[in-house]
């Protein structure tokens, strides 16, 4: 595809998605869709090269685009669950390594309980070798020094915060985190799609 038309197809996308904030009934139609998603636990459904990974595939799809267009060397994720965004993570970093866009790229999961079948899960891929795994809280001083400390030989940051979803606990990340993030580069908070749900006020 030569760059005019996919700069067109780019900005006709764009265009598309500002559009949708407006559309009253495909706005009413993703609320209903949500809502029984999370129900149904849609997004304990997948696995990423093996691992189960508990994203929705739109948001896969999402991070995919953004890792590309920042081209990131680092990535650092807080909440590690089965390990299943780690090894995407560490995918996109390989292809990335591959293509010749980084020269070798990382990944840091945090988290404050890894379990040991997890873990041995994780190490057992042979993506591994691009996945430190840090265990404690995400907010302690010490993990944050050990983060930052890693990231220091990085270029480009990029950071997704999927741990602890309480306000405070997502802020105090946010304080933490938001400091290594590079010029041009993110950082993206999971599931803020259960603010003001049931589960509390504190969300």
């Amino acid at each position: 595809m030569q760059e005019k038309p996919l700069k067109k197809y780019r900005l006709d996308a764009l265009e598309r998605a500002i559009s949708y904030q407006k559309d009253d009934a495909l706005q009413q139609a993703w609320q209903i869709f949500h809502k029984e998603l999370v129900k149904a636990k849609y997004a304990h459904n997948f696995f990423w090269l093996g691992v189960p990974i508990i994203q929705a595939p739109q948001d896969l799809q999402a991070s995919q685009e953004i890792i590309w267009e920042v081209k990131p060397d680092l990535i650092i994720e807080t909440g590690i669950a089965y390990g299943g965004s780690l090894v995407f993570s560490a995918s996109m970093l390989a292809i990335l390594e591959v293509c010749g866009e980084i020269e070798k790229g990382d990944v840091i999961g945090i988290d404050i309980d890894i379990r040991p079948h997890n873990r041995k899960a994780i190490l057992a891929h042979p993506l591994s070798r691009k996945i430190t795994m840090f265990e404690g809280s995400s907010i302690d001083d010490e993990i944050i020094a050990r983060v930052r400390e890693f990231a220091k030989a990085k270029e480009r940051v990029f950071v997704c915060l999927d741990s602890n979803h309480t306000h405070e606990h997502v802020l105090a990340e946010l304080r933490a985190y938001a400091p290594l993030v590079s010029i041009g580069s993110y950082i993206m908070v999971g599931d803020t799609g259960i603010a003001g749900s049931a589960r509390g006020n504190n969300i």
